[in-house]
This record gives C-alpha cells, sequence and structure tokens, in this order.
C-alpha cells in the first residue's frame, strides 16, 4: 500500500474539513448515538493528555461556531479505536451477522467494506487516515500481520484487505452536492472524531446541554474540551466529552460515557495528525499480479441471481414492521415489529406454528437478559453499557440508549 506521506503545504497546514465530506443528520441524537455505539466504532484515548494549555476564554456557543466553520480538506495521522459496549468481541463473526455474510455468500469478497467495518464495533483498534478534499480518502485497519485499506480517489472505489489477498472494487457515481453524499453514503461508519461529533451537534436540540470543559492537548495540540450532555432524566449517556483543535476547529478525540458511570463506551482520538497535504501517491492502488478482485456491480448481479436469504423466506418472515421513534431527544426510544418468530427472544412463541423454543435454548436466551412484566404482558430486557433492548412475548422490541424502566413504560404505552 502507498505510504501516508504528506507534500508540503502552504502554510502549515491550517485549512480543511475533517476526514472528507460533511454529513447530514438525519436521525435524532440518541438514535445517532446508538448507530456509533452499536454498530461501529469507538476511538481509544490518543495519548494521555501531556499537560492542560494556557488558552484563550472561549464560551460553548462559540466553540460549537468554530467547530461548525472549520474547514479542514486536508490532513493525515493515526487514531486509536476502542469500543467498550460490555460485549464479548464479535470479530469475524460480525462480519457474517452485521456485514450481511460477506466472505461466505456468492460472489462476496473479504474485503467489502461492508463485512470489514463491522469488526470495528468492538475491541481496540488503529486506524491510519488520510483526506484530500471531497474526492480523496483513505482509511486503513492495522492488525499485527495484516493490513486492511479502503480508498477513495476520485471516481474509485478500492478496498483491500492483504490478510486475503483480495480486493473490492466501486465506482462512484461523480460529482455530487453535499446532501447527495450524504444520501448516497447514508449508513456508513463515522471514521473519525469529526464525523462522530457532526452526528451529534448536528442532531442536538433544547435537550442538550453544552459547555467548556476546560483544555487539553491531544496528539500534541492544544485544544478545548466541549461537554456535551442530556437534559432529559432515563438516558443511559452520562456524558459526550470532544477535545477539539484549538487552531483550526477540528475535533480530535471524541469520548462517551455512559450515566452508569466507568470507562467510557466510545472513545475516539487522533495519537497523531498533521494537517498538511498528503502526497498524491498515498491515494493510488492498483492490485497486484495474483490479486483476486470483485466487482461491486458483479457481485450485486451475482446476488440478486442467487436470492438473498430474505427473499427466500416466506413473506413476513424475513423483514421487520415499520421503525416508529416514541419520545424526543436522549429518551427516544425505537419501536419495531419484529419478524415472524423472533417474540421467542422474549419467551413468546413462533406465532406462525405455535411452537414453544426448545427448553435449554430458552434457558440460554432467559440467562443473557432480564424478565419484565406491565401492562404490555411479559418480556426480556437485553443490555449493554449503553444501548437496551426490550423484546415482548407478541414479538415487539423497543430500543434506545435509555433505562430499561423507560422502555417498559414504553411498551405499556405502545
Amino acid at each position: 500500500m502507498a505510504p501516508y506521506a504528506s507534500e508540503d503545504s502552504q502554510d502549515g497546514g491550517t485549512a480543511g474539513t475533517g476526514a472528507g465530506r460533511r454529513r447530514a443528520a438525519r436521525y435524532a441524537v440518541p438514535v445517532a448515538v446508538i448507530g456509533v455505539a452499536a454498530a461501529t466504532i469507538g476511538l481509544v484515548p490518543a495519548l494521555a493528555d501531556s499537560g492542560d494549555p494556557d488558552l484563550p476564554k472561549i464560551t460553548a456557543q462559540e466553540l460549537l461556531q468554530k467547530i461548525a466553520a472549520s474547514d479542514t480538506q486536508q490532513l493525515s495521522g493515526t487514531v486509536k479505536i476502542h469500543t467498550d459496549l460490555g460485549l464479548p468481541s464479535l470479530g469475524g463473526a460480525a462480519s457474517g451477522m452485521l456485514g450481511g455474510g460477506a466472505g461466505g455468500d456468492e460472489g462476496s469478497s473479504s474485503a467489502d467494506p461492508k463485512a470489514k467495518l463491522t469488526e470495528l464495533a468492538s475491541g481496540t483498534h488503529t486506524l491510519r487516515v488520510a483526506a484530500d478534499g471531497p474526492d480523496r480518502q483513505k482509511l486503513s485497519i492495522l492488525d499485527d500481520a495484516s493490513e486492511y485499506s479502503l480508498i477513495h480517489n476520485g471516481s474509485d472505489v478500492w478496498a483491500y484487505d492483504s490478510k486475503s489477498n483480495e480486493a473490492y472494487h466501486a465506482k462512484d457515481a461523480g460529482k455530487h452536492s453535499g446532501e447527495d453524499r450524504a444520501k448516497r453514503h447514508e449508513g456508513e461508519l463515522p471514521a473519525t472524531p469529526k464525523e462522530l461529533t457532526d452526528e451529534i451537534v448536528e442532531a442536538a436540540g433544547d435537550t442538550t446541554s453544552f459547555t467548556v470543559d476546560g483544555t487539553a492537548q491531544v496528539a500534541g495540540r492544544d485544544a478545548y474540551r466541549l461537554q456535551i450532555k442530556p437534559k432529559q432524566s432515563g438516558s443511559t449517556v452520562g456524558a459526550i466529552t470532544v477535545s477539539v483543535d484549538a487552531k483550526t476547529g477540528t475535533p480530535l478525540k471524541f469520548s462517551l460515557t455512559p450515566a452508569s458511570g466507568g470507562a467510557a463506551v466510545v472513545d475516539a482520538g487522533f495519537t497523531s495528525v498533521d494537517f498538511g497535504k498528503p502526497a498524491a501517491s498515498t491515494f493510488d492502488f492498483k492490485p497486484s499480479k495474483g490479486t483476486k478482485v470483485t466487482e461491486a456491480d458483479d457481485a450485486h448481479r451475482k446476488a440478486a441471481e442467487h436470492g438473498d436469504h430474505a427473499r427466500r423466506m416466506p413473506q413476513g418472515a424475513g423483514a421487520a414492521g415499520d421503525l416508529k421513534v416514541v419520545g424526543e431527544g436522549w429518551t427516544s426510544i425505537a419501536e419495531l415489529k419484529l419478524p415472524s418468530g423472533a417474540g421467542m427472544l422474549g419467551g413468546g412463541t413462533d406465532a406462525d406454528s405455535g411452537a414453544d423454543m426448545p427448553a435449554d435454548a430458552q434457558k440460554f436466551l432467559d440467562s443473557l437478559g432480564d424478565k419484565v412484566k406491565g401492562d404490555f404482558g411479559t418480556g426480556t430486557v437485553y443490555s449493554t453499557r449503553l444501548v437496551n433492548v426490550l423484546v415482548t412475548e407478541d414479538g415487539k422490541a423497543y430500543a434506545g440508549a435509555v433505562t430499561k424502566e423507560a422502555l417498559v413504560k414504553a411498551a405499556d404505552a405502545g
């Protein structure tokens, strides 16, 4: 892979907008938090802070404006990633479950980003990132003996997995407005502290408190600490702290701690960062001889020919019902009707066959959650350090970054 070198910049690197395109927030604050915490990444504290720099006083509103006005088009650096939801590391299993079974389905590739990036949902990882405007970005996941890279260079998007020597290639649709890009890339995992911060700040409203919590030094840069807290009770989110580069307004570190206390659930930070223009060769990629290359169009065609699992299942058994969001702000709860038979997770029966789940299987599921009762009937709450999910015996699910009691209350109201 091409090195992450930097060309000489004209001004020492004060230009730029994060690592790529700015994404418009489309969900309420807690939904954004769930997406970040449950399906994607958290970044470990970049290095131990090396002292609190003496910076000019700034208000929270001024700091928010500084973030919004930041225009960092170019940067490169190393990011440490850690996510701790209180679950065992998913590893490669996440690729199959969350990535649609990539690697085992017809026409799939181990280099497919939908499969690979889900591995960032747990554990500790090291990333190298680089950006040169909206059309050139690179993200590499470094393992002990292998490297996975995702490269966007103009009209081409390449992904390469050195462990399997496989590559995945797709064509970018070309020039788009910021809104079009956001829609086209909906569902992507945030890859930098700025993207994480944008999702939270842009979705925040009257339910959120913003304060400046002193200063810090991150990756050798002086930074202000912005603290974001829910005003509402019942949320499992304690606080979000964002370290904002004092010179460029670029978020350098993002940390989400739960209301229950303890270590951060999501922690995002640069260990090193350079705001100079990356060398053009950073974004070059050409598969070497012997590399298995999967074209995105071919993979989609083969998947359509063979039919995915949901299409082969009887109607009503493969997909959840329409999603409905109840409540507002940090205590919003997603409510949906689960596929047929999923009510067994809540201690119910298969609605189609009327069959009970085998006793041993039900006992195992019960051990993973807490039985609850209410006006809605009975169900089981499955908990992480941030996100709780209530599955009722009649096949409904209630999920949010809220307490167990809030889920029961929502189910009763529903």
